[in-house]
């Protein structure tokens, strides 16, 4: 498995990876309505293409797949996070973990901060993350849970 950084012509498969995500791994936490809500297949791809180029992930591959995807912003947020159902627990989102914290090490980024299903939870803090905040984001009229979730980069190592 690789780690390597995104390319044009990578959304629709990261469309498909998030959706993957969604709804074979969250659906263990969340309702059909809240999945739906929140990773509605009929997004439009060229709004769906935009936000990826902004976010310009890291891509985990293997064997040629995109296995998930992973950004981080300048200012530590990490705004998608995603691991395809087909490659669940298989330390796909280990290595875009460590990845983003080299990555936060070169940008000399001090803290890194996520808004985390509940889903991810176990999952970020494992990896040193500390819930500071749970929220209630509302999407297509559904009210969702998720946790505002930090790790200060100066007292952990992962």
């Amino acid at each position: 498995m690789e780690i390597r950084r995104f390319r044009t012509g990578d959304e629709s498969t990261l469309f498909q990876v998030f959706l993957s995500a969604v709804h074979v791994i969250a659906s263990r936490d969340y309702t059909a309505v809240q999945i739906e809500a929140w990773a509605q297949a009929d997004r439009a791809p060229e709004v769906w293409a935009s936000r990826m180029g902004e976010l310009r992930p890291f891509i985990a591959e293997a064997e040629g797949e995109i296995a998930g995807y992973a950004d981080i912003q300048p200012n530590g947020y990490i705004d998608h996070f995603f691991v395809s159902g087909a490659y669940a627990r298989q330390g796909v989102g280990t290595l875009l973990m460590r990845r983003i914290h080299d990555e936060a090490e070169v940008l000399g980024i001090s803290e890194l901060t996520a808004d985390v299903s509940k889903t991810a939870e176990p999952f970020f803090l494992h990896h040193g993350f500390q819930v500071m905040e749970r929220r209630f984001p509302v999407r297509r009229g559904v009210t969702l849970q998720n946790a505002l979730m930090r790790k200060d980069l100066h007292h952990h190592k992962t």
